[in-house]
């Protein structure tokens, strides 16, 4: 028992390090439900033009995508759902001549929905794949992945900006983990269930268009893959060992058969 319980709180430990409410750093991305809660993300590789995380979907929940600039000029976001773009609908490869949200310098948008009209949207929330939106359209090919690429607007008779958010070191440890992860998550993720989003109910959400020259490649690219808790619990993403120690009387209320075993193993 010692044993368990110890690594229990070892997984405990690792978790809370790496886990996080938003992601990025040209832009800082974070997902909300609708009654307020920010999803926590799981780390699984960064560097500093791509950040990918894993966070835990809720059936039903509805949702919206925060996007903050912390950048000093505009930026252009293509944001895509499942492999689709959330304003055009196509199949996306998050290119900078895809349709794409604005954000000014330092501020902030929310995209709650699929963009069905110049101001209408129609919510985005967390189902089962036939459910989603982008296997009405018979494409499963990046499912349960919210993808967000940043496209700085094009300063003429500027020097570039630095990019260079994170240290090397940081980076190439990084990089060793994922590596060294991903093979074992890869191969279980295929023979689990997977979660996707559908078209929602629809909402009044107002845009305009504006004149925007994207710069040819993107600063950054975020990409979280949601997943049921039961998903990432298989996968070891999220600590699911079973809590000891509750308030009834061990030996009293025994009744003498054979617990099922603890969804972690060691």
């Amino acid at each position: 028992m010692k044993t368990l319980l110890s690594a229990c709180v070892v997984l405990l430990m690792w978790a809370s390090i790496a886990m996080a409410a938003t992601i990025g750093d040209a832009v800082e991305v974070s997902i909300m439900t609708d009654d307020g809660r920010a999803i926590p993300f799981y780390t699984s590789k960064v560097r500093h033009d791509l950040k990918k995380v894993y966070a835990e979907a809720v059936k039903g929940d509805h949702y919206r995508i925060v996007i903050r600039n912390k950048m000093n000029r505009r930026v252009g976001v293509v944001v895509a759902v499942d492999g689709r773009n959330i304003i055009s609908g196509q199949k996306s490869w998050l290119k900078n001549k895809e349709r794409m949200y604005i954000i000014d310098a330092f501020s902030t948008n929310e995209y709650s929905g699929w963009r069905t009209g110049q101001d209408i949207v129609n919510r985005f929330y967390f189902t089962d794949v036939p459910d989603s939106y982008a296997a009405a359209f018979g494409d499963k090919s990046a499912m349960g992945v919210i993808a967000v690429a940043v496209y700085p607007e094009v300063e003429h008779c500027r020097l570039p900006m630095n990019y260079q958010y994170l240290n090397k070191a940081q980076s190439k440890r990084e990089e060793a983990k994922d590596k060294a992860a991903a093979p074992s998550a890869r191969k279980e993720t295929q023979s689990l269930e997977s979660a996707g989003t559908g078209f929602g109910r629809e909402e009044y959400s107002p845009s305009y268009r504006v004149e925007f020259d994207p710069e040819k490649k993107a600063v950054e690219t975020v990409l979280i893959k949601y997943e049921w808790r039961e998903t990432l619990c298989k996968m070891n993403i999220i600590n699911c060992c079973k809590r000891y120690g509750q308030s009834h009387n061990r030996l009293w209320e025994n009744e003498g058969y054979a617990p099922p075993p603890p969804p972690c193993r060691y």
